[in-house]
C-alpha cells in the first residue's frame, strides 16, 4: 500500500441550479485592514451566489463539462465532482441523458462575523432530491474578486440540522480552527477521525460513519479470494481546511475532508469484483489482480463544548476521485 499514500487528488467540479442568475458585484463589503471582524457577506449576495452556483452546476451536469461550473466549487466537493464529470463525459461525450434539474430552495443563510481571508457562509437548503432531507452548502473565497465557491456539501436529516448561535444583528460566530473550550478543535478534527477509523477508541459517538463504518470495514478486509486494505488521511490547508460555525449550545458543527484508499487484491485464481463503468473511465493501468480506489470525502461534526464528549458525525459525501489497476 506504501505506493498509494503520496498520490494526490487533482480538485475536480460541483453540485446545484434554479434560477439564472450570475454572480456580479463582487465584494459588498469592503475592509480597510484585513484585522477587522465583519460580516463575510450579506444575505442578499449569499441569495446571488447560490442561484449562480445552481445554474452552473446544472449546466456542467447536463453537459458533462467541467468548465461549466469550475469557477463556482473548491475543496472537497470539487474533486469530488471533477472526477464525476470527467467520467461521464468519458462514456457520454454528448452529454448526460439522465439529466435532471437541481433546485435548492427554502434557503437559510448563516453569514459569520470574521477578519481577513478567506471567507465563508453556510447556506441550509431544501431540494427536490429526495424529502426530509436539508442540503448544507459551505460558499468560500479568498479576496474580493473572485467568485464564492462552493467548498463543502453536507446532506443532513432536518432533525440533525442544529441551531447556529446568532449576535442580537443576526450574524454567525466562525469558530477558530484552534479554538478552545472544544472537546476537539476544529483543525483536530480530521486527524481524531482518521485515527479512530484505524484504531477504534473513544472520542467519536456511535453511528453509521463511525462505529458502525468500522465494523463493515473489518468485515470487509478478508472475505473468500479478495483482501481490502484501507488509507485514511486528513486533509487540513488549503481549500480543504476545516471550518466551523458556533452552536447555540457552545459547541461547533465542524466541516472537514479526508482522503482514503481501499485496495482490493485478488487471490490466485480468484477475480476481482465487477468494476462499474464510471469508475473503469477513471482507472489507470490493468486490473489483473487488484484495484486501489482513492476516495475524497467531506463530513459535518459536532464537537460538543467543554474539554470532554464524544464527537457526532452527522453526515458524510463522498466520491471516487482516483482508480489504479495493476
Amino acid at each position: 500500500m506504501s505506493e498509494v499514500r503520496n498520490r494526490r487528488v487533482r480538485p475536480a467540479a460541483a453540485v446545484v441550479a434554479t434560477a439564472l442568475l450570475s454572480l456580479t458585484a463582487s465584494g459588498c463589503v469592503t475592509v480597510h485592514g484585513e484585522l477587522e471582524v465583519v460580516p463575510t457577506t450579506t444575505k442578499t449576495e449569499a441569495a446571488r451566489a447560490l442561484g449562480t452556483f445552481v445554474t452552473a452546476y446544472n449546466k456542467a451536469d447536463r453537459t458533462y463539462d467541467r468548465a461549466a461550473d469550475e469557477k463556482y466549487v473548491t475543496g472537497p466537493l470539487a474533486a469530488i465532482d471533477t472526477a464525476k464529470l470527467k467520467a461521464g463525459h468519458a462514456l457520454q461525450p454528448e452529454g448526460n441523458p439522465k439529466h435532471s434539474p437541481l433546485e435548492l430552495t427554502d434557503a437559510k443563510f448563516t453569514v459569520p462575523k470574521k477578519a481577513g481571508w478567506p471567507r465563508w457562509f453556510v447556506a441550509d437548503t431544501d431540494s427536490n432530491r429526495g424529502t426530509g432531507t436539508r442540503w448544507l452548502l459551505v460558499f468560500t473565497r479568498d479576496a474580493e474578486n473572485r467568485p464564492w465557491a462552493v467548498s463543502y456539501l453536507t446532506v443532513l436529516q432536518e432533525s440533525q440540522v442544529p441551531a447556529f448561535d446568532v449576535d442580537a444583528d443576526g450574524w454567525g460566530e466562525a469558530v477558530d480552527a484552534d479554538a478552545s473550550g472544544l472537546a476537539v478543535p476544529p483543525q483536530k478534527v480530521p486527524a481524531r477521525y482518521t485515527a479512530y477509523l484505524k484504531d477504534g477508541g473513544s472520542g467519536f459517538a456511535p453511528g453509521p460513519y463511525t462505529s458502525v463504518w468500522r465494523e463493515t470495514r473489518k468485515k470487509n478486509e478478508s472475505r473468500p479470494g479478495l483482501a481490502t486494505q484501507f488509507i485514511d488521511e486528513p486533509l487540513t490547508s488549503g481549500d480543504y481546511a476545516p471550518v466551523a460555525l458556533r452552536t447555540k449550545d457552545g459547541g461547533a458543527l465542524v466541516f472537514f475532508t479526508t482522503r482514503r484508499y481501499e485496495k482490493q487484491t485478488a487471490s490466485q485464481g480468484s477475480d476481482l469484483p465487477a468494476i462499474n463503468p464510471s469508475v473503469k473511465a477513471l482507472m489507470t493501468g490493468e486490473p489483473k489482480q487488484s484495484a486501489t480506489y482513492g476516495y475524497v470525502s467531506n463530513q459535518a461534526a459536532l464537537t460538543p463544548a467543554g474539554s470532554s464528549g464524544a464527537v457526532q458525525v452527522l453526515g458524510r459525501v463522498q466520491g471516487i476521485t482516483t482508480a489504479e489497476g495493476s
